[in-house]
């Protein structure tokens, strides 16, 4: 009796282990379920069967439909890489044997483009592969919303009831003074993660995806949405806005476009993605684990970045500087150290398929903090946010009447960080005066004076004053050839300029430096002047 028990009750707890692990561990089904397609020669329709159907044109590759329990979120254009491929395009599908999936392939000689969705799912997943830079000098994809339906968006961003552009067309003015622009209120590259649009119980977001082949780095920023009689959702995976390192080739992303109800999705899972076979995969990858930074610098955030001219990588370091990074492309990557975004330490990886690469603890060499001063006004980080109106330059232009004004300023070293303008502009806040005090002995000796910029527009370079004697002018530094500091970024190129200051130069008592910018070229006005963006100034000891 007591054995028969005993048999039973093992079979029912096999039963009930085996029923558990069904439950406890299930195989995703989402994408079990079978996908519609259909195709009339000219159009090719994908109802995902959880409420999302999308239309792509067989002509050019372009989203001419999608619509979420039907309602149509696709304005009257086009959705599309670029600005659309034209008649070039070849547009081709198949579907898994399984029926769970669709892949849409659209191709023309340089690019291919593709669509991916799996039953189930509202989703369209989307990866880009290049050999070679559109003409247009951009890489990105468009969704092109509609603008009557999706009326949640970005403020920064929305255009509507402009009464004007104020700049290139491409920044715009209202009555109460305040700009608005595509350029302005996107996150840096580090933080892109899924946002988007919302209506009336819908939403459009994009999960921006894997950037290792985009360019500039984990602090750089594009454009992201735009609000006019449209709404549109930017994936930019590179352009020419402020950029400071060359485009990588290969397959960019993958990325997706996620239709909900208006609640914001969570990060899609793309793994699934290596089983389609798209041009440029690289399935076999390899890690780097740093274990740790000495000489950090307490209230900074530190960050990892990796870079070659194949790919890009960053990863947060902890408090103590660890940092791993893992599923990077093989290949000899420059690893850099940032303190908030000033490089302070670079060496060579090297990542290898199907490894990881431990690099020992290091220390931080290149801060320029570590320094002693007689002063310094603001922080080595590699960005302008402790200065006046510093903080505004990512979300609006610097003319908008909600920025205090720029100056010109006179700063006494020790007064409130913020007083001391972010940015230097030739044709509207210049020149900044810095009122200081030497003692005896600080004046009988020769002094560095350093000034460091995070970005700089039209060859704009200090000239510099020290008690009415004029320095060395420097050469302009190297920076990207576009606007910068209007369209949103700070980001450009880290330089400092230093000058040696004689003894004979300097005052026991009052001092004052002045400090304008010059250039050898014509402004085209006040804020499309000759200047830069501070990152610190410093009279060293």
């Amino acid at each position: 009796m007591t054995r028969r028990f005993l048999k039973k009750g093992m079979s029912m707890l096999l039963f009930i282990v085996m029923t558990a692990s069904v439950f406890v561990f299930p195989a995703s089904t989402s994408h079990a379920a079978t996908i519609q397609v259909t195709d009339n020669g000219s159009r090719i329709e994908v109802n995902t069967g959880s409420g999302l159907v999308y239309v792509v044109n067989k002509t050019n590759g372009d989203i001419i439909s999608a619509k979420m329990n039907g309602t149509e979120l696709n304005s009257n254009r086009g959705s599309h890489i670029g600005s659309g491929l034209g008649s070039s395009a070849n547009v081709t599908w198949n579907k898994s044997p399984s029926g769970s999936t669709v892949l849409i392939t659209v191709s023309t000689n340089t690019l291919t483009h593709y669509y991916a969705s799996r039953g189930g799912e509202n989703i369209i997943y989307m990866a880009t592969h290049i050999t070679a830079q559109p003409s247009i000098g951009e890489l990105r994809y468009i969704f092109r919303g509609n603008g009557s339906v999706l009326t949640g968006v970005p403020a920064n961003s929305n255009n509507r009831g402009n009464t004007g552009a104020i700049e290139s067309q491409d920044v715009f003015g209202f009555a109460n003074g305040q700009t608005a622009s595509k350029y302005y209120g996107n996150d840096q590259a580090k933080d892109l993660s899924v946002r988007g649009v919302t209506g009336n119980g819908v939403g459009v977001f994009m999960a921006y995806g894997n950037r290792e082949k985009s360019s500039g780095g984990p602090f750089f920023c594009d454009i992201q949405f735009q609000s006019g009689s449209e709404t549109e959702v930017y994936n930019y995976m590179n352009s020419g806005h402020a950029q400071t390192e060359n485009w990588r080739l290969g397959l960019h992303g993958p990325y997706a476009l996620i239709f909900t109800t208006g609640g914001t999705p969570a990060v899609p899972d793309f793994s699934w993605m290596s089983g389609l076979n798209l041009q440029g995969w690289v399935a076999s990858r390899g890690n780097v684990v740093l274990n740790g930074l000495s000489g950090m610098e307490t209230g900074y955030a530190y960050t990892i970045g990796f870079a070659n001219s194949n790919a890009q990588y960053w990863t947060n370091a902890s408090s103590t500087g660890a940092a791993a990074k893992y599923s990077m492309i093989p290949g000899t990557y420059t690893m850099t150290v940032y303190k908030g975004e000033l490089a302070v330490y670079t060496e060579n990886v090297n990542v290898n398929a199907g490894q990881t690469t431990t690099v020992n603890t290091r220390t931080i060499t290149n801060d320029p903090s570590k320094a002693s001063s007689i002063w310094r006004i603001g922080n080595w980080d590699g960005t302008p946010r402790e200065f006046l109106n510093g903080q505004t330059i990512p979300i609006r232009h610097p003319s908008d009447s909600r920025n205090p004004s720029w100056g010109p300023v006179t700063y006494t070293p020790g007064s409130a960080t913020n007083r001391f303008p972010a940015i230097q502009f030739r044709g509207q806040n210049s020149p900044t005066t810095i009122q200081f005090n030497l003692n005896a002995a600080q004046a009988s000796s020769s002094h560095v004076l350093n000034i460091g910029i995070t970005a700089a527009y039209n060859n704009g370079r200090p000239s510099v004053t020290v008690n009415g004697r004029t320095l060395s002018n420097p050469s302009p530094s190297a920076q990207p050839n576009s606007r910068s500091f209007t369209i949103g970024t700070y980001r450009g190129n880290n330089t400092t300029f230093s000058w040696n200051i004689p003894a004979s130069d300097l005052n026991n008592g009052a001092n004052t430096i002045t400090i304008t910018p010059i250039s050898g070229s014509s402004d085209l006005g006040n804020w499309l002047s000759a200047g830069w963006v501070y990152d610190c100034v410093e009279l060293l000891n």
